[in-house]
């Protein structure tokens, strides 16, 4: 293993940056939303209202649209097709409200029509979350006991997680293109469009560095195992 002092680079090489990028992208989604929340939306539309439009645009008048709390916990739930909106989104009036609203309606109609990725990524979550979980503790126990096959198994169930994340990626971006264009459609100003586009693409940036973050450690965990495995 390449240690210098005790310190372990390979996750300076394959770990650090994309860890960098998603604190970068996390604090850009917050100061995104925090700067158009306090931009008012056209016609005074709230969040709820936004979802509601792109809904029943698409026929989709029997998936409710509820608030919950807590910031930035909003999401669509298509085991139980519902649209769970937080409370600085649900009825409030503000272009960051509107644009975050009109991605989880975007993700519902992609549940309506039965986009592909969508139900890669639903397929994909308990492989995803088993392999997450079990993967470095196998790894570790493979290369303590010299294990090979062990370790390589390991490798193999985290890299569930980096597909998870690949898979997530198009999902994203696909319902925030959704979004835009029903909002356009809508006869959104531009200035408010530009907003929430602003919004939907710093939330963007965060799918892209969980991938970058996946792909990283599963390089990581590669490396680790393939250098012990030289080392005997």
């Amino acid at each position: 293993m390449p240690y210098y002092y005790g310190f372990d680079y390979t996750y300076l090489i394959f770990c650090l940056p994309p860890l960098l990028l998603a604190m970068w992208a996390q604090a850009k989604v917050k100061s995104t939303f925090a700067q158009y929340s306090k931009v008012a939306s056209d016609r005074g539309m709230t969040g709820r209202d936004a979802a509601r439009l792109i809904l029943d645009a698409n026929g989709l008048y029997h998936v409710p649209v509820t608030q919950m709390a807590g910031e930035l916990t909003d999401h669509f739930d298509p085991k139980d097709n519902v649209i769970r909106l937080s409370d600085p989104v649900c009825n409030v009036r503000s272009v960051a409200a509107v644009g975050v609203a009109a991605h989880e309606a975007g993700h519902a109609v992609q549940h309506a029509v039965g986009y592909a990725p969508m139900k890669w990524r639903s397929a994909l979550v308990p492989v995803a979350n088993f392999g997450s979980n079990l993967a470095m503790p196998l790894v570790l126990l493979g290369i303590v006991l010299s294990f090979e096959t062990l370790a390589y198994v390991g490798v193999i169930l985290f890299s569930a997680t980096a597909l998870f994340q690949l898979v997530t990626l198009p999902v994203e971006l696909d319902a925030s293109r959704r979004a835009l264009a029903a909002l356009e459609g809508s006869g959104m100003s531009a200035e408010g469009l530009n907003g929430a586009k602003k919004v939907l693409t710093a939330a963007a940036l965060t799918y892209v560095a969980a991938l970058l973050t996946a792909v990283g450690n599963l390089l990581r965990l590669l490396t680790l195992v393939r250098r012990n495995d030289d080392r005997r």
